[in-house]
């Protein structure tokens, strides 16, 4: 029964009592309640049954490979991020599902590195596009590699080829898509081989190292992947410009690079050779006026280093596009390909607002991540085209305290009040004093208290709506860090079954070469 009948008819029977002489026995409305009527639980259960059941095993090859990896987007993510959209469309947000959890074939992934419990990007992603785990910060090598090896023969010969370049020699249309610096581990992992993953361009180089810069290494790539890679589109312009060049967008600053070369001209010049039409874009307008049908290959670079948050994409300066319009025209260039395409594409920035401490700014880019899986399953064939979304690794971001349904995500923890009727108030720790749902174990969201006598902030008169809101964390550090525990694993599309149980993170680049039919020189 809807919750305003309940209303009419306990109105109308208490009317009777009052009639007869008789009190109600009728106890309080609840003032907090979800949506769902009793038969609305067992009705979803059944038809969650008969949809599984109408599932098959696509066990066709693939021809398309899309790997999805929202950077620093553990489940608590997940979960938090799923309330905020919910809330954000007007319902209690709890029974929301973000685009990316409606794929049929889940798994859990084993993110721990060779000789990290808890790991950084470079390894993880590295395992996840060669097969191989790593050593801490480096990309796309094995773990015998030294660190700040820099005999480039050396590093050549540890190198792990990627799924990115495998696909590339196979004959398949290859792309990079990020709201971080392309240089920048995710990203760099597909076609970068460097003991060091802050070698971002060659002014990060120690003097005399052999080794390539990284961004020289997307330009100076092997003729496949040169011939393949037809769109890149991130942040990250100073590590591909010269120190004495003028930034196009903030007019008074300059690039990184030492070595005389500008490298995003080099990009045009360079695959003009292949096919004419080449560009390079830094703007929203520049984005938009490629044209997919005529352009061979794209280069986007959208800022100085990182990319805008999607909460502050539309005041910036130039305009940028967003994570979702990236990937579309990605798609379109993509799709030319007859043999099929890989695509990787970064949600980055989550994991940097969770490095600051802001849930918020966190939330709302793992929401249009998961608008960027949405748009990629419209643009493709499900039954030739497998999507695999997950994460790197986790954050040490908390959803505690045992809020009402419905609480607002981002607020003051209200529990259910104990009698019916009666409105939630704020719970309170041990001191008296209230708390959000939202925290992190440790980072910059630490606040201390000493100077007003208190143990605790009083957040009562804070806005723990704020964009620039900074969630309260346990440890004081600067930055806060990543988490060792698993994280998720979505999957659908040819071999999607073979994403299941418990997995190691380097089995994700297997269930995609399986998916290709791909063989490596290590086999």
């Amino acid at each position: 029964m809807h919750h305003s009948v309940r209303k009419l008819v306990a109105a109308a029977v208490a009317t009777t009592f009052t009639l007869s002489g008789v009190a109600p026995a009728f106890a309080a409305e609840p003032v907090v309640q979800g949506p769902e009527s009793v038969s609305d639980w067992w009705n979803a259960g059944q038809a969650f049954v008969a949809d599984s059941k109408k599932l098959h095993a696509n066990r066709h090859h693939a021809k398309n490979v899309i790997l999805f990896v929202g950077d620093g987007m553990g489940i608590s993510t997940v979960t938090a991020s799923r309330i905020l959209e919910g809330q954000m469309k007007g319902a209690t947000g709890e029974e929301n599902r973000l685009f990316f959890e409606t794929l049929p074939y889940v798994a859990l992934s084993k993110t721990y590195s060779w000789d990290q419990q808890t790991s950084d990007s470079a390894p993880t992603m590295t395992a996840m596009v060669t097969g191989y785990k790593t050593r801490e910060g480096m990309l796309s090598v094995d773990h015998t590699t030294a660190r700040g090896e820099c005999d480039a023969a050396v590093v050549a010969a540890k190198s792990l080829p990627t799924i990115l370049e495998q696909a590339a020699a196979a004959g398949k249309a290859t792309g990079i898509v990020s709201t971080a610096r392309i240089t920048h581990a995710t990203p760099a992992a597909t076609y970068a081989h460097t003991p060091v993953r802050d070698w971002e361009s060659d002014a990060n180089l120690p003097a005399g190292c052999g080794v390539k810069d990284i961004a020289r290494q997307l330009i100076e790539a092997s003729p496949a992947v040169k011939s393949s890679l037809k769109v890149v589109l991130g942040g990250g312009r100073d590590y591909f410009r010269m120190n004495t060049q003028l930034d196009p967008e903030y007019t008074t600053k300059k690039g990184l690079r030492k070595d005389g070369r500008d490298l995003t001209a080099e990009w045009v010049s360079t695959r003009n050779v292949i096919a004419s039409g080449a560009q390079y874009v830094w703007d929203k307008a520049g984005f938009e006026a490629a044209n997919p049908a005529s352009t061979p290959f794209l280069l986007g670079l959208f800022e100085r280093s990182h990319a805008q948050y999607e909460a502050d994409r539309a005041t910036d300066t130039a305009g940028e596009p967003s994570l979702t319009e990236m990937t579309a025209k990605s798609i379109e260039m993509l799709k030319k390909s007859k043999r099929g395409f890989f695509l990787h594409v970064e949600g980055g920035r989550i994991d940097h607002a969770h490095h600051a401490g802001n849930a918020k700014r966190a939330m709302l880019d793992t929401i249009e991540f998961a608008k960027a899986v949405k748009m990629a399953y419209d643009m493709t064939d499900p039954e030739e085209t497998l999507i695999i979304v997950t994460a790197d690794h986790s954050h040490t971001f908390t959803i505690a305290g045992y809020p009402h349904r419905g609480n607002n995500i981002l607020g003051l923890v209200k529990e259910v009040p104990s009698v019916d009727g009666n409105a939630p108030v704020n719970s309170v720790d041990k001191l008296g004093l209230p708390y959000t749902t939202l925290g992190y174990a440790n980072g910059p969201g630490w606040r201390d208290a000493v100077a007003t006598g208190q143990k605790r902030p009083d957040l009562s008169a804070e806005d723990t709506n704020a964009l620039g809101f900074l969630q309260e964390s346990a440890v004081p550090l600067g930055s806060e860090t990543h988490a060792g525990e698993d994280v998720p694993v979505y999957a659908s599309g040819p071999d999607a079954y073979l994403v299941h149980g418990s997995m190691e993170q380097n089995w994700i680049y297997h269930v995609m070469k399986e998916a290709f039919q791909l063989h490596d020189k290590k086999d």
